[in-house]
C-alpha cells in the first residue's frame, strides 16, 4: 500500500499506551456459537481494515490524532467459563478507561459486561442493538442477555433497539414482556430520529445510576451491507443507520463500554463491507467520545 504522509491512516491510532483513555480490546470468541462461525477471525480482520481509513471526521472537522486508544490486544480462547474469566480479568485491567470490546460472537457481552461491572451489576444498565433477543437458555451467542438477567441485571435496566420481525419466537418476546425489557423494533425507528432513540434508551437504562455496556450486534444491520453476519436479515438498518448510533452512544457519557459482535470475517464478501462497516464505526464511535466534552 502507498502511504502518503498527508493522508493518516486510522490503524496509528491504536498504540501500546496502557495510559491512554480508551481501550480497544478483541475477544475472539466463536466455540458455543449456535451455527458454525469464524467469528474469531474477526479482531484481527478490523485492525487490517483500519489502514483503510483517515484519521479525519469531515462532519466534525475533528482529527481523531487528539485521541490514542490502547491496543490491549486479544483475550486468548475467551470460550467457556475458564475464556469467560480471562476475559473478566482483561478487563479489570483495563478499569477506568472507554471499553471497546470487539468480537467474537454475542456470547462476549455476558463476560465483557460481567467483567466490566463486578458487584455494580444490580444498577448496571445495558442497551442491545440486536436483531435477536439473546435470552435463549444455555450458554451461547444467543443467551448472553438471558445470562445477564440471571447474573443480577434488573430487565428495567435494559433496552433493546432494533429488533426484527420474523427473527424471533413469541416464547422469548415475551421473557423479555416478562422481564420488563424495553424493545424498539426496527419498524419504528423507521419514523424515529436517532437521537431520540438513543435519548429515550439512555434515560430508561440510567436510571438506576450505574454505568451502561452498548452491545452492538452488528446483525442489525440489512443483510445487503453485513454479508459477514450469518444471522442478517434483509430489512435491517443501513450502514449509514448504525454508523450514526456508534457515533451518537460514543458522544454519550453515561456509556462506560462497548462491543461489537457477530461478524464472521471469513464468511465476509470480497470487498471486505462487513469489516469495514466495523471499523468505520469504531472511528464514529471514536468521534463522539473524542467530542463528548464539547457537546
Amino acid at each position: 500500500m502507498n502511504l502518503d504522509p498527508n493522508w493518516p491512516r486510522a490503524a496509528e491510532l491504536f498504540v501500546d499506551d496502557p495510559s491512554a483513555m480508551v481501550a480497544l480490546l478483541g475477544v475472539p470468541a466463536h466455540e458455543t456459537s449456535i451455527s458454525a462461525t469464524r467469528a474469531d477471525t474477526t479482531p484481527q480482520a478490523v485492525r487490517e481494515a483500519m489502514m483503510r481509513f483517515s484519521t479525519y471526521c469531515a462532519s466534525h472537522d475533528q482529527d481523531l490524532r487528539s485521541l490514542t486508544v490502547f491496543n490491549a490486544g486479544d483475550v486468548e480462547a475467551p470460550d467457556h467459563a475458564a475464556g469467560e474469566q480471562r476475559v473478566h480479568e482483561k478487563v479489570k485491567e483495563l478499569t477506568g478507561k472507554f471499553v471497546i470490546a470487539l468480537g467474537g460472537d454475542n456470547s462476549i457481552t455476558y463476560s465483557v459486561a460481567t467483567g466490566i461491572w463486578g458487584s455494580r451489576i444490580n444498577n448496571a444498565g445495558l442497551i442491545t442493538f440486536d436483531a435477536h433477543h439473546d435470552l435463549r437458555d444455555g450458554e451461547s451467542n444467543g443467551s448472553p442477555v438471558q445470562r445477564l438477567v440471571e447474573a443480577g441485571l434488573n430487565g428495567r435496566n435494559i433496552v433493546q433497539i432494533g429488533i426484527a420481525d420474523f427473527s424471533n419466537s413469541p416464547q422469548y418476546a415475551q421473557r423479555a414482556r416478562d422481564y420488563g425489557i424495553t424493545i424498539i423494533p426496527r419498524s419504528e425507528l423507521r419514523e424515529r430520529s436517532a437521537h431520540s432513540v438513543v435519548a429515550q434508551a439512555l434515560e430508561i437504562v440510567g436510571s438506576a445510576g450505574g454505568p451502561i455496556h452498548v452491545d452492538f450486534d452488528v446483525d442489525v444491520c440489512d443483510r445487503s451491507v453485513v454479508p459477514g453476519c450469518p444471522a442478517a436479515a434483509p430489512g435491517g438498518i443501513s450502514a449509514d443507520e448504525f454508523r450514526n448510533f456508534a457515533y451518537l452512544i460514543g458522544n454519550s457519557p453515561q456509556v462506560t463500554s462497548v462491543d461489537f459482535t457477530e461478524v464472521d470475517a471469513q464468511a465476509d464478501s470480497p470487498d471486505g463491507r462487513t469489516v469495514r462497516l466495523v471499523g468505520v464505526s469504531i472511528l464514529e464511535l471514536l468521534c463522539g467520545f473524542n467530542n463528548r466534552e464539547t457537546n
